[in-house]
């Protein structure tokens, strides 16, 4: 059986495949985005994965890769076309090539065109296919820029994506309307661009009036990519806290362990977002903590201390993952969640003003 999840980035609308062996829990992950390196970690870790493997479609033009800062922080391999022409990776792959993931495999198939290092990743069973800006939902990728010709784009898809079973699904690494996925018996069909009776030349007149703007990011993208992502004189992500051993979930919550809050207190502020009757409630409060309910929060932000990080804590975890969202829209930089709130806190036996024995 496989684990498939589809990320998004909201930024540069790049989607990021999660592909893992549930067997195994071997994985790879496709065209990972710099900024979603600690989203995607995030995501393995929670699902059990071993990250084998980072694989780009192309080098590409609109976002940085995460395949250099995933290495530094999962180990995980690079993987991407020879004909990229990038350095720093661990495997360079050419047409054929299949990368194994535990009792699963992608097919490594060449479809320039959009630039000469664009590749689809076929999925063993060819099921799904993973086509990069080669071919999109209802469109394809532009052919005006980095190595682009409109003839060999057309070629790549009509020989090695529209060969593909028409049931296969076709995953592209980017949609600009919120669409997730085609399969290759719609694209043949419906696609304006390149189905039905398109003829080559149709397609070449086409592309060659799209008159379309530079790509923004373009001159900090591709010098980034042909890195594998790895930061010259960029800025790089912003680096992780370090002011406890925190962990960072995929729903996008730093969070901090019990055991360690407990022999920390001091050096934090905790702040409990419950209601006035469950901070003196049966299950009390953590010693010195600050009571401002959740609802409250926003408006009293600013009466909150800056002078230490700040621990966040409600009945379960809930409310106070959300009220560190609340913090840093306010400003806050230093801030975690208590996972699992009072209701662990008091099972583990852990110190409480107040409450019931």
């Amino acid at each position: 059986m496989l684990v498939f999840r589809q990320l998004f980035d909201p930024t540069s609308s790049t989607y990021t495949y999660l592909l893992g062996c549930s067997s195994t829990r071997e994985a790879v992950l496709i065209d990972p985005v710099f900024e979603q390196v600690r989203r995607d970690a995030a995501l393995i870790g929670e699902l059990g994965l071993k990250l084998l493997w980072t694989l780009d479609t192309h080098v590409h033009a609109d976002h940085v890769t995460g395949a250099w800062l995933l290495k530094q922080k999962l180990g995980s391999d690079i993987a991407l076309s020879a004909a990229a022409g990038a350095s720093g990776a661990d495997r360079m792959l050419a047409d054929g090539d299949r990368v194994e993931f535990g009792r699963r495999s992608l097919e490594v198939r060449a479809t320039p065109g959009h630039t000469n290092g664009c590749v689809t990743y076929v999925l063993d069973d060819e099921s799904m296919a993973f086509t990069g800006d080669c071919i999109m939902i209802r469109g394809s990728g532009r052919t005006d820029f980095q190595q682009g010709d409109p003839r060999a784009l057309y070629r790549s898809v009509r020989s090695r994506i529209f060969s593909l079973p028409e049931t296969c699904l076709l995953y592209p690494a980017h949609d600009y309307r919120g669409l997730t996925a085609t399969s290759v018996a719609e694209e043949k069909k419906f696609n304006p661009r390149l189905g039905g009776e398109v003829g080559e030349g149709d397609y070449v007149g086409y592309m060659k009036n799209l008159d379309l703007p530079h790509p923004k990011k373009i001159d900090e993208a591709v010098p980034a990519n042909l890195r594998c992502g790895q930061p010259g004189n960029e800025a790089g992500a912003p680096p992780d806290p370090v002011w406890a051993p925190l962990r960072f979930t995929f729903g996008g919550v730093w969070e901090v362990e019990p055991h360690w809050l407990e022999e920390n207190l001091a050096k934090v502020n905790v702040l409990d977002v419950r209601e006035p009757n469950e901070f003196s409630g049966p299950l009390g409060h953590i010693r010195g903590a600050t009571l401002v309910p959740l609802g409250e929060l926003a408006q009293r932000a600013k009466e909150l201390p800056n002078d230490k990080p700040i621990v966040a804590v409600c009945r379960a975890g809930s409310r106070s993952a959300h009220a560190t969202a609340i913090l840093q829209k306010a400003g806050f930089a230093d801030i975690a969640n208590l996972p699992g709130g009072m209701l662990r806190w008091r099972a583990e036996g852990r110190g409480v003003e107040g409450g019931s024995s």
